[in-house]
């Protein structure tokens, strides 16, 4: 019942998108601004049946109907409710699904949202977009069917990954598929500006929403991952380069680029092919991050391994997508004679864009080459965070540079005067770390927190500026100085962190620096549907003489058969105590792994002023004349 509805309203979605490219054809002949209904009409027919294919599969997930093979391989009668729903999109079928909904409700928003914009552009817009759902729902329904019966009926079924039952785990994914999606929308609009011809400040004043909510929900996303990760892992961190990891932030450092970029085209300055160029990478490293993960290439936690055939498709898309935008792009590119001048707002964007592509370069490079070099020769290698600290954090200085001056010029005027006492204040502020910060301290991390402050002070001092002529940018503030604080923070995370790995057995105490770590106890039950086995140990801070009590645990579940070990944390405002153990074979004995962890909590606030500074972006758009 549920496999034949579902993938009835499948079809028909994508007859209606076949239907909605037809008549956008049509209605390009006609000279009128206006889009006919029938197009409106379809475009709700066609949100309609993706959402009523999804609804079909969470009930089937709902009332366990392990007739669809997708709900017997990752749902199990015992799972709560809440496990149930989120298995829905716990998969890759499942995921996929979400994937073309998010894709097609982007598609009808853009075309009811932006009523004043030209109507071929609107229309062109709208055909990209439809080329791309036609692509997933052909995938969908022939390659990833999420609706494929099973014969004969399981009673029971596999149930989900025990990793994946985790509440932060549940929205992470659709937080992150809005920010992938959501670039959809102005890669189709990049695409249709070329060919309709528009001019530079209608497309910014369109794609700018559009931008500042993808990067949004992409930065939300990557935050719940980067937590549940922390959690759930017990690997005890903010961000360990985890090869899935990186295909989530690949696309953040390009809409962060194109979030710039647009300011500048919004006031007719430039960097219009720039612009349409961003917008095509936004939505290729997108999907390059779905074929990473949906290909089963990667070794890592989050993968869905899966049939060669399903990444041979999405790799087939992507190589058929980069070169038609490219062929676009080089036959509709229009030339620009701009000179940007050096020591204004737009040359310092531009640098600024040029960081991001070499922050993606660096993270691309280091989570393909494992890839390629096992694929070529045979040698497995790993890139862990030895060659990304390395690469990357001497650049977050110039960076926080970039960013602290950047705003204090004007468009278009150079101001060299401004950029000589920028100079002379930060000659100043070196003078003071040579003579009294630096004394055998690391420089690099030095060097960085005195830069994150440096950021900090003058975002509050343009605050208190632009508060006195009541003319705030709530958006640059913000993200800027969320930014600040969170390379503040790492840094001193950094610096104050303890780490420690022991084994040891029920009863003994170690001592590490002023530290005394009791196996306390140790405890065996029975929950729903793993055995937990729950270590009991005793913390004294020999310095201020306090004792906290952390539970680490072992879960062994039943079905399907894993075991994860889930970290004991005692949080506070200013530190993490964290405490993870797990079991050496055949013996009593424990792997103990202590940490402290100092201003977690200020680090995810952090992240989370970032992205509050970029959804402001969403309520500043101006109207089109």
């Amino acid at each position: 019942m549920l496999s034949n509805l579902g993938i009835t309203f499948l079809s028909i979605a994508l007859l209606s998108s076949f239907f909605l490219i037809y008549f956008s054809f049509v209605e390009l002949k006609f000279p009128n601004n206006k889009i006919p209904k029938k197009i409106f009409k379809f475009s709700f027919v066609q949100m309609i049946l993706t959402l009523l294919s999804f609804f079909t599969l969470m009930v089937g997930y709902i009332f366990s109907d392990f007739s669809l093979i997708n709900v017997y391989e990752n749902s199990h009668t015992q799972e709560p409710l809440f496990y149930k729903i989120s298995g829905t999109w716990g998969n890759h079928e499942g995921s996929l699904l979400l994937w073309v909904n998010i894709l097609v409700i982007f598609s009808f928003l853009f075309l009811t949202l932006n009523k004043n914009q030209n109507k071929n552009f609107k229309i062109y817009t709208l055909i990209f977009q439809n080329f791309l759902i036609v692509a997933f729902l052909s995938f969908l329904i022939s390659n990833s069917n999420p609706f494929s019966p099973v014969i004969p009926i399981p009673k029971e079924g596999i149930g989900l990954n025990p990793i994946l039952q985790d509440p932060a785990l549940a929205i992470h994914p659709p937080l992150l598929y809005v920010g992938f999606v959501g670039s959809s929308i102005y890669f189709s609009a990049a695409l249709a500006a070329l060919i309709s011809k528009i001019d530079s400040k209608s497309l910014a004043l369109t794609i700018k929403p559009w931008v500042s909510v993808s990067w949004f929900f992409q930065t939300l996303g990557i935050l719940v991952g980067s937590i549940w990760a922390y959690y759930e892992l017990g690997w005890g961190g903010y961000w360990f380069w985890d090869p899935v990891e990186n295909s989530s932030l690949m696309p953040w450092f390009l809409m962060t680029a194109l979030i710039h970029s647009v300011l500048v085209l919004e006031r007719k300055i430039g960097l219009y092919s720039w612009v349409i160029v961003l917008s095509i990478l936004t939505f290729t490293m997108s999907v390059v991050g779905t074929f990473l993960v949906r290909s089963g290439i990667l070794n890592s936690v989050h993968t869905f391994a899966a049939d060669p055939s399903r990444g041979l498709f999405i790799l087939t898309f992507l190589i058929l997508m980069v070169f038609s935008s490219l062929f676009i792009f080089f036959k509709y590119a229009p030339s620009e004679n701009k000179n940007y001048r050096i020591f204004s707002k737009e040359f310092f964007i531009l640098i600024n864009n040029w960081f991001m592509i070499f922050f993606l370069a660096v993270v691309l490079i280091g989570t393909l080459y494992p890839v390629f070099l096992d694929t070529l020769f045979g040698t497995k290698i790993s890139v862990g965070p030895p060659y990304y600290n390395f690469v990357l954090a001497p650049f977050i200085i110039p960076l926080l540079f970039l960013m602290t001056t950047g705003p204090k010029y004007k468009w278009i005027s150079p101001d060299f005067r401004k950029f000589f006492d920028i100079i002379l204040f930060l000659s100043f502020l070196v003078f003071l770390v040579i003579f009294f910060v630096i004394k055998e301290n690391n420089l690099l991390i030095n060097l960085t927190l005195l830069f994150s402050i440096y950021l900090l002070s003058q975002t509050i001092f343009d605050f208190y500026e632009n508060l006195k002529i009541r003319k705030i940018n709530v958006s640059r503030i913000a993200s800027h100085f969320g930014f600040g604080l969170l390379i503040f923070f790492i840094s001193i995370n950094h610096i104050l962190s303890l780490e420690v790995n022991f084994n040891a057995k029920l009863g003994e105490k170690k001592y590490f620096k002023n530290y005394a770590i009791e196996f306390v106890n140790l405890e065996t039950s029975s929950v729903n549907n793993y055995k937990s086995v729950t270590g009991y140990f005793e913390i004294l801070n020999k310095k201020n003489l306090t004792k906290q009590n952390l539970k680490p645990e072992i879960r062994i579940y039943n079905q399907p058969k894993t075991i994860t070990y889930e970290a004991s944390i005692k949080s506070s405002l200013f530190s993490d105590v964290y405490l993870t153990m797990s079991n050496i074979s055949d013996s009593d004995i424990f792997n103990i792994k202590f940490q402290k962890k100092p201003f977690m909590n200020f680090i995810w606030l952090s992240v989370i002023l970032i992205a509050f500074g970029g959804v402001i972006k969403f309520f500043e758009r101006k109207k089109l004349k």
